[in-house]
This record gives structure tokens, C-alpha cells and sequence, in this order.
């Protein structure tokens, strides 16, 4: 597999914390071999489509529209996957604000939002035609903790669902919990977990996380804190129990940073994790009995603010979107060390801050 479609989600419309400068939802086709990303087409006609999610079929894209305004939602796509080319089925709209981060079920019946600035999570049915159907759950978090500008309130960053499709996991920024749900499929609910949640440091932020290919770890990048925290992951029970928190920054810099994204590379050997301000991606090699991390450097990723990365499905490359400077560039992944080169490629993806690929 030599060229894989890759998708962009954007920022429309200026936010206090964006300046806005995209048309929508941008699609490039990447070259593994050389890291050349190459521009295919644009769909317009969606506010702020920050935070894209592919269906497992890879037949339909949903995402959140409006981010960061009074009112929100979560919109749906039919996709081509051998072109990334979509089209506009239907959106279902909320009034008190936008979801900021949304995924798929592995059985494609349910999409699952979170919603940053209500500090809230919801379950969205999917129809046969790829359609979203009324809100079937919803679930307030409550809480704060001691950032006081940034922890005033829940603030739930992101959902995301273990590989046996069982369970829910929201890292929730504003009350420093990693919410746990079982997942009711037949329903289309969300059931707080035996273990509700498992709390981080005080003041660090969870925001993302991914799951290791193991199917026994997990990481939390924790945006306020500059940190990751690898967790045992308990496939039967859903339970989490923290064993390792890691810096992401050098020891040395002392300038302002927040963390964003994170993934586990496909050979389960290495860990990544983007930091903003420091602008860089931090590398770091997994120990193969324990799941722990060592770090092994920075990269720049030649731009301002990296939102969010990715790593193409054979794991030969890793893009990362800087979301204030509107370019994206290429990395080749050393599949011993996982060093990243840069591959010199660095293109125009105007307010970008999302990425996924189809492969």
C-alpha cells in the first residue's frame, strides 16, 4: 500500500482560541514512500468540522459541526473510500453547545460525543442509511478540580471505546477522571461502570488516550500537566489502574505548553504524544512486558500548535496538523527505534486540526 487517503478536519470559524481561515473538510492522498501529501478535493458547507471519525466499514464519516459556539451538533457522510470523496446525509443539532470529539461503534449502530464545554457525554443511534437518529443517552458529569481558570466546571475531552466494543472511556479535563461506562448496545446507553472512574494527579488534564494493540494498556495524554499516564486495562471488568505518568517535555523548558493528541504506533513498540508550544512530538519506546515508557526525544513538528497527528495504517509514516501556522508535514517512522525523520514535506491544510486515514 503505497498511497493512503487521509482527511482533515478544520476550524471554519474563528474561536477566541483559532483564527479560522479553512472552507471544510480537506482530503489528500498520501505517498508512504515518500511522505508527499497531495491535495484532492474540499467539502464545503460545514462549521468548524474540528473532529472527524470514519465508520468501521469505512462507508460513512460523521462529525461535529460548530465547535466552540451557543449551539452544536454532530453531522453524517456518506464516504468513498477509495476517493474520500462524501456527501451530506443529515445532522442532528443541540442548543447548548457542540461536541468536540465523536467515534464509532465497532457495530456501527451508535456514535458517542463528547462535549467539552458542557462537561457532558451522548450516544447518537445510526441508521441503516448511515443517518443519525434523535440522542438515545445522555450523561452530565459533574465536578471540578484545581486549575482554576481551566477546571471550573467538567469538561469532558474525548470518548473513546476499547477494542472489545464493551466499554466507554472520557477522559473528562475539568474534573481530572477518566470516566468509565459499559456500553448497552441493545438500548443504545451508556451504564456507569463497577468503577465509575478513576481519578489523575490533581491539575492534569486528561484530554485523549489510546489503547495499546495488546489489549492491556492504555495511555492518557494529559493536556494541563504535560504528562502521559499508562494504565492496566482490565478487558473483562473495564477497571483501570494507573502504573507509570511520564513528562512530555524536556527538562529544560520552562515556556508554556499544553499536551493535545496521542496514539500507540500499530507494532505496539513506540508511543506518541503532541505538545503545544513547545511544538513538538514526543517519542517514546514501550516495554514489552510491562507497558512501560522511556522516552526518546522531540521532534518539531514544523509548525505552531499541533492539535492532532496521525500514523498511516502499514505505520511507515506519521502526519502532524499545526493548527496555527495551516500546514501539515510528514514523518518516516524507524520501525526499530521509532525515531521520526522529517520527510521534507510540509503542505497547506488551512486551520487544520484532525486527521484520519482510510486503510
Amino acid at each position: 500500500m503505497t498511497e493512503i487517503i487521509t482527511i482533515f478536519g478544520t476550524y471554519t470559524k474563528s474561536l477566541p482560541h483559532v483564527d479560522a481561515k479553512s472552507e471544510g473538510i480537506y482530503v489528500y492522498k498520501l505517498n508512504t514512500e515518500t511522505g508527499a501529501l497531495t491535495h484532492q478535493l474540499t467539502t464545503t458547507g460545514i462549521d468548524n468540522p474540528a473532529f472527524l471519525t470514519i465508520a468501521p466499514s469505512q462507508q460513512f464519516l460523521y462529525s461535529v459541526n460548530r465547535e466552540g459556539g451557543d449551539t452544536g451538533g454532530v453531522s453524517a457522510f456518506s464516504l468513498d473510500p477509495a476517493t474520500g470523496a462524501m456527501v451530506f446525509i443529515n445532522e442532528q443539532v443541540r442548543t447548548n453547545g457542540g461536541p468536540c470529539h465523536v467515534m464509532v461503534d465497532a457495530t456501527e449502530r451508535y456514535l458517542y460525543a463528547a462535549n467539552y464545554g458542557e462537561g457532558s457525554v451522548e450516544v447518537w443511534p445510526i441508521e441503516d442509511d448511515g443517518s443519525l437518529g434523535s440522542a438515545s443517552d445522555f450523561h452530565q458529569h459533574e465536578g471540578s478540580s484545581v486549575n482554576k481558570a481551566r477546571q471550573e466546571a467538567a469538561h469532558a475531552h474525548s470518548i473513546n471505546l476499547d477494542p472489545g466494543n464493551r466499554f466507554a472511556y472520557v477522559p473528562d479535563l475539568g474534573m481530572d477522571k477518566v470516566m468509565i461506562y459499559n456500553l448497552d448496545l441493545d438500548k443504545g446507553k451508556l451504564i456507569p461502570n463497577e468503577q465509575p472512574f478513576i481519578e489523575t494527579t490533581p491539575g492534569a488534564g486528561p484530554r485523549h488516550l489510546d489503547f495499546h494493540p495488546n489489549g492491556k494498556v492504555l495511555y492518557v495524554i494529559n493536556e494541563l500537566g504535560n504528562t502521559v499516564t499508562a494504565y492496566n486495562f482490565d478487558a473483562e471488568s473495564g477497571h483501570l489502574s494507573d502504573f507509570q505518568t511520564v513528562p512530555t517535555l524536556p527538562a529544560d523548558w520552562d515556556g508554556e505548553n499544553t499536551t493535545a493528541d496521542i496514539h500507540v504506533h500499530p507494532n505496539g513498540k513506540f508511543v506518541y504524544g503532541s505538545n503545544r508550544g513547545h511544538d513538538s512530538i514526543a517519542v517514546y519506546a514501550v516495554d514489552e512486558a510491562t507497558g512501560k515508557l522511556t522516552a526518546q526525544g522531540h521532534v518539531s513538528t514544523q509548525g505552531k500548535t499541533p492539535r492532532n497527528f496521525g500514523i498511516d495504517p502499514t505505520g511507515k509514516v506519521l502526519i502532524v496538523a499545526n493548527q496555527d501556522t495551516s500546514n501539515a508535514a510528514t514523518y518516516f517512522i524507524d520501525q526499530q527505534t521509532g525515531a521520526l525523520t522529517p520527510t521534507g514535506v510540509v503542505v497547506d491544510v488551512p486551520t487544520s486540526v484532525c486527521i484520519k486515514m482510510i486503510g
